[in-house]
């Protein structure tokens, strides 16, 4: 596929991470774990430039070191612990606007905390974008055991159905109906829609699936071991 739509991909990376200290670089199988989003996205066909947002000096040393391009570090006032990614992106388009003196169609950010997403998986959710010609595609991942008909609430000392069908529903997870979970990989929208609404995610949206073993979200170190496991099972 030929594309002639400008992309830029915003990989967002803060600082001071408490879950997990120096979440963005830590090691993970003898890389920072930053690298891996970054490697993925400079392969892509499509992305026309691919940024690091960070407020941190030492992440943005390896991001470069990583192949990464950290044209600016971003403003303290949007690296707090409760920023939401949206006006980190809406500052990352407005400085790379104002550089390269053009206008993006479309952004995509690519959260470092998920490693093993790969360049196919970019490259597709694009593809998609283009074929569909909708504002948004989001990745997902099929929730699995974790099934919203399973899941309770304690009310008063209570265990309470999270949605009540006036059952307690015990059917296998198999025959429980399908759903999904955004993972994290990847937001995809088109310029204009960002900017008329605010948001990484339009009104209507394509669903990317995308198997349990590139969805892992590091969080916390559980999640970085399983990370391991899984990198490590593919040499």
């Amino acid at each position: 596929m030929t594309l002639e739509k400008k992309i830029l991909g915003v990989i967002p990376a803060r600082g001071g991470s408490k879950g997990i200290p120096n979440k963005n670089i830590v090691d993970l199988c003898g890389k920072p774990l930053i690298s891996y989003t970054i490697e993925a996205a400079r392969k892509s066909k499509y992305l026309t430039d691919v940024i690091v947002s960070t407020d941190s000096e030492e992440i943005a040393a390896v991001a470069k070191s990583a192949g990464g391009s950290v044209p600016f570090l971003r403003p303290k006032n949007l690296a707090a612990d409760a920023t939401p990614s949206a006006p980190v992106v809406a500052h990352a388009i407005e400085f790379m606007e104002r550089i390269n003196q053009y206008k993006y169609d479309a952004v995509m950010l690519l959260q470092p905390t998920t490693p093993l997403r790969a360049t196919i998986d970019i490259d597709n959710v694009i593809e998609i974008w283009i074929e569909e010609e909708i504002d948004s595609v989001v990745s997902v991942v099929n929730v699995g055991a974790e099934h919203p008909l399973r899941m309770k609430r304690i009310i008063s000392n209570r265990l309470i159905n999270y949605i009540d069908q006036g059952i307690e529903d015990m059917r296998p997870r198999q025959v429980l109906p399908e759903v999904y979970i955004r993972n994290g990989a990847i937001y995809l929208i088109s310029r204009k829609k960002f900017e008329s609404s605010g948001s990484l995610v339009g009104e209507e949206v394509v669903p990317y699936v995308m198997p349990e073993a590139r969805s892992v979200n590091i969080d916390a170190m559980k999640d970085l071991i399983y990370a391991e496991y899984l990198l490590s099972s593919k040499t």
